[in-house]
């Protein structure tokens, strides 16, 4: 009984591992195609853009940065503590009162990470 499966189970393993490596020549003909479309301009860079957007952690470093403050204020507001808001209050007067070049720094970092507009920011100061 086994030994009349054994042909089809091999044609269908031959099948599988035929298709795979089917599959692999088209993923590498795909990137090929996609090289030489992005060195003649054709498309923008925008996966090496977003393969080096997606290694590292720093932009969850910079989210967890910034949303510190917020958390500790709704933690203050939550647990009626006023020395919360008060620390609060002590930081971004300390900040405000860095050099600008530093504030714009910051406002740099965070604006090139994710985007956003960062002397935009600045001008509203």
């Amino acid at each position: 009984m086994f030994l009349s499966l054994l042909p089809s189970v091999l044609k269908t393993g031959i099948d599988v591992f035929g298709n795979h490596q089917k599959s692999k020549v088209a993923m590498s003909q795909a990137k090929l195609l996609h090289a030489e479309k992005m060195a003649t301009g054709e498309i923008e860079y925008q996966q090496a853009i977003m393969t080096n957007q997606n290694q590292g952690w720093k932009d969850e470093f910079v989210l967890i940065l910034i949303s510190i403050p917020i958390l500790l204020l709704a933690y203050s507001v939550f647990t009626d503590d006023p020395d919360i808001r008060a620390k609060l209050d002590i930081f971004f007067d300390y900040f405000s009162n860095m050099p600008f070049w530093y504030q714009g720094l910051f406002v740099g970092v965070v604006g090139s990470i994710y985007g956003l507009k960062g002397i935009d920011l600045l001008k509203k100061k």
